[in-house]
Order: C-alpha cells, then sequence, then structure tokens
C-alpha cells in the first residue's frame, strides 16, 4: 500500500516569530549541462509571469553575477516596496562542469556503464522497488536501457544487410571480398546512429542515460568529483553566512533549495552544513531545506549508499533544520508519497522525528485546464513546474516560498497565496 500524499513530523521544529524581511537562497540545479545558463532566465521569466498573475509587488533583480571559480551565480530581488515580502539574496550553486564532463565522455563508455547499471539494479530487485514508488518513473528509468536495445538490433539489421549487399548475400550484390564489406557494414552500423543524433537529443536519450548512469555511480560510491563538489557548496554556504554576519547584513531565514536531481544534492550539502557548524539554525537566522520533485530514492535506496542513508537519518532527527518534501503525482521523474522515514532502512536509535514535511505540489490544481491538458503528456515540462509560475493561486507557491514574508514552516503548514490580479487565463 502506497503512503500518503501528505505528511507532518510529531517533533517538528516550533513556529519562530517574526516576519521574514531578508532571506538568503541557495538554489541547486539538477543534472543538467545549461544550468548556468538555463536557471537565471528561467527565474527572470516566470517571475514576470508571475507579476503578470498575482500582486507580488514592484520588486527589482540585480544583474547575474559568476564567482571568480565559476561554482556560484548570483543576484538580488529587492523587497515590494508597499507589499510584505523579503529581500532574497539568490546564489545558484553550479555543477554543470560535472554534468558537461559526463556528457564529453566516449559514448560507448556511457552505454556500457548504462548497462551495467541497470542489469545490476534488476538483479538486485531495486528496479522493481522503484516501479512499485512511481510507474511511470520506473518507466524513464528503464527508457534508456530499452533505447540501447533497440538502436543495437537495428545498427546489426543495418549492418547485415550492407554486408550482404556489398558481399554475395544477394543477387544483385557487389561481390566484394570480406575484409572490404565486413568493415564497411560494421562502419554503417556505427555511422547511422551519429545521423540521428538531433532525434535522440530531441527525445532526451543521452539525457535520461548519463543521468542514470551518474545516479548509480553516486550510490556506489564512484563520484569523488561530485563529493568534493558537495564539500565545496557546504563551505560556500557557512562563509557567506559568516560574511553577511561580520558586515551586519541581516538574515532572517536561509532556505537551500534543490530540484530534481538537485533535491539529492540539497539535502546532502544541507547534512555537511549543519554537521560543520553546530551554530547553524540555532539562533538567529532560521535554516529551511526545499527539495522538488527529488529523486533521492535513486540513490539512497542502494545496498551501497549507507552514508548517504546517515545523512538523511540526521536531517529526519535534526530540530535546527525544517525539511519540505515537495512532490506531484502528474510529475513522472519524481516519486509520490515517498518518505524516507517509511521507506528507507534508517537507524534513528529512538531519536524524536523533526523531518520531513511530505507535501504534494498538486499541479492539477495550479494550473487551467487547457494548459494542463496541452502539457500532461510532456515529462519535462511536468517536472519543471516546480519552477514556474502559478496559473491559478495554490498551496504550493515557488515565489511565495522564496521571495515571501512567511518561513517555510508556516507557508507549508497554513499556505497563504498572493492576491490575483485577473481571473486565471493561461500564460
Amino acid at each position: 500500500m502506497r503512503n500518503s500524499l501528505s505528511f507532518t513530523p510529531p517533533d517538528l521544529q516550533e513556529a519562530r516569530l517574526g516576519t521574514v524581511r531578508h532571506r538568503y537562497v541557495f538554489y541547486i540545479p539538477g543534472y543538467d549541462p545549461e544550468a548556468r545558463t538555463r536557471y537565471r532566465l528561467l527565474f527572470v521569466r516566470e517571475w514576470a509571469r508571475y507579476t503578470k498573475r498575482f500582486d507580488g509587488g514592484k520588486r527589482e533583480i540585480s544583474r547575474a553575477h559568476l564567482s571568480q571559480d565559476g561554482l556560484v551565480q548570483s543576484w538580488t530581488v529587492t523587497a515590494p516596496e508597499q507589499e510584505d515580502g523579503a529581500e532574497t539574496r539568490y546564489d545558484v550553486l553550479l555543477w554543470d562542469d560535472i554534468v558537461a564532463r559526463d556528457f564529453a565522455r566516449s559514448r560507448f563508455l556511457s552505454i556500457a556503464l548504462l548497462v551495467a547499471g541497470t542489469l545490476q539494479t534488476i538483479l538486485s530487485g531495486l528496479l522493481f522497488r522503484f516501479y512499485r514508488l512511481n510507474w511511470k518513473y520506473g518507466n524513464v528509468i528503464l527508457y534508456p536501457f530499452v533505447m540501447v536495445i533497440l538502436l543495437t538490433a537495428l545498427s546489426v539489421a543495418i549492418g547485415v544487410t550492407v554486408h550482404a549487399y556489398l558481399g554475395d548475400g544477394f543477387g544483385h550484390s557487389l561481390g566484394l571480398p570480406l575484409w572490404v564489406s565486413l568493415p564497411l557494414s560494421v562502419v554503417a552500423g556505427i555511422v547511422w546512429i551519429k545521423a540521428i543524433e538531433v532525434f535522440l537529443n530531441r527525445v532526451f536519450f543521452w539525457q535520461l542515460l548519463n543521468d542514470w548512469v551518474f545516479n548509480w555511480q553516486h550510490g556506489q560510491g564512484w563520484r569523488p568529483d561530485y563529493e568534493r563538489r558537495l564539500d565545496a557548496f557546504a563551505e560556500h554556504i557557512l562563509s557567506s553566512l559568516a560574511v553577511r554576519a561580520e558586515t551586519g547584513q541581516p538574515t532572517d531565514e536561509v532556505m537551500i533549495v534543490g530540484h530534481s536531481s538537485g533535491g539529492l544534492t540539497a539535502a546532502e550539502v544541507a547534512a555537511r552544513v549543519l554537521a560543520r557548524d553546530a551554530s547553524v539554525g540555532t539562533s538567529g537566522a532560521s535554516l529551511s531545506l526545499v527539495t522538488l520533485g527529488s529523486g533521492l530514492p535513486l540513490v539512497a535506496m542502494q545496498p551501497a549508499a549507507a552514508r548517504l542513508r546517515a545523512e538523511i537519518a540526521r536531517l529526519i532527527t535534526e530540530r535546527r533544520v525544517v525539511w519540505c518534501d515537495f512532490h506531484a503525482p502528474q510529475d513522472w521523474m519524481n516519486f509520490p508519497g515517498f518518505n524516507p522515514l517509511n521507506d528507507l532502512k534508517l537507524r534513528l536509535c529512538g531519536q524524536p522525528v523533526a523531518n520531513p514535511l511530505v507535501r504534494s505540489a498538486r499541479f492539477r490544481e495550479l494550473l487551467c485546464p487547457e494548459t494542463y491538458r496541452r502539457v500532461r503528456f510532456r515529462p519535462f515540462r511536468m517536472h519543471f513546474q516546480f519552477l514556474l509560475a502559478n496559473e491559478r493561486p495554490g498551496a504550493y507557491d515557488f515565489f511565495a516560498m522564496t521571495l515571501g514574508p512567511r518561513r517555510l514552516r508556516e507557508q507549508v503548514l497554513a499556505p497563504a497565496t498572493c492576491r490575483e490580479r485577473e481571473p486565471a487565463l493561461p500564460l
């Protein structure tokens, strides 16, 4: 029996008094080789659409600045002049260079890793556990593997046909010697794959293949480059907060937000931040963790991912942070109702359960019927709805959460939506 789509932990952190006037958001994108160009444009575009639909107040968005090491893209959103809302510093923590290196490796190596990872997942029974959590995501995981089988079969068929035509397989064959026809048939079987590269990218074949390989490798503990980046992100957050404290810049809420694969990254980074500084979340700024459409089970359910499960266990029992995990049944690439408390084998040692809040974003309620009918069968479009402007008021509101005057805890437990400027229409 599947878990409830909503869960409130019994020992959730108590409410903190006061309005959020100054918020620091650390946003971590998913497995995306174009993150440094995508998310700034997406934020500005969707905020413009949001303010057209809702009354978000007049705000200014500063120019984006890239850090010298290329790991952080930052901008500031001013507080509204007359409305409630927070001044927000927005840092995008980038790991798209790691993703780009995955995309640049040999295609044959990527396929070999995919086959190895998928077969291990099938033989261990883990794939069937993914299917029980969300059959749509199970299909997404299996899709690159099935495509590899189909492409291999077609390549063999093409190679055999070319060899028969160049050799003596048909009555009208050219009769070339084997040492000529065989190599040419192998080349033909490979070259046609290159010829349909645009099509393969359009159907997200390489994106989903590399994404799954990365998650499998991470679960096996084979991504030291990614582990180093997690440490760098944690250090950036701690040093940024230290600088604000030293310079007297007020901060009411620190929010770590991760989308898709970045949801897992955000949880890992938050665990490191809490482990390295015992003062974080105890006084002053509250600490919030938001995971949106996360694929956390892809890694955390792998038997070898013991360290990750230990970090998740610490987050579950840690009252210095409020963690909310948003999912959506309409999103093909997340796990609706997944709760690490129930679905992972964690050692909590009898400690109180303080996290996570689990909530459904209910995309069907956020979109006009016309829009929903148009996008419901577009997996990536639905997956990105977590970051897009609402068309209708709803309990989930990305901009109310990141730019609004309320802390995450209060916004989740008693959602407040912005005033509507005009009737709901497709944006």
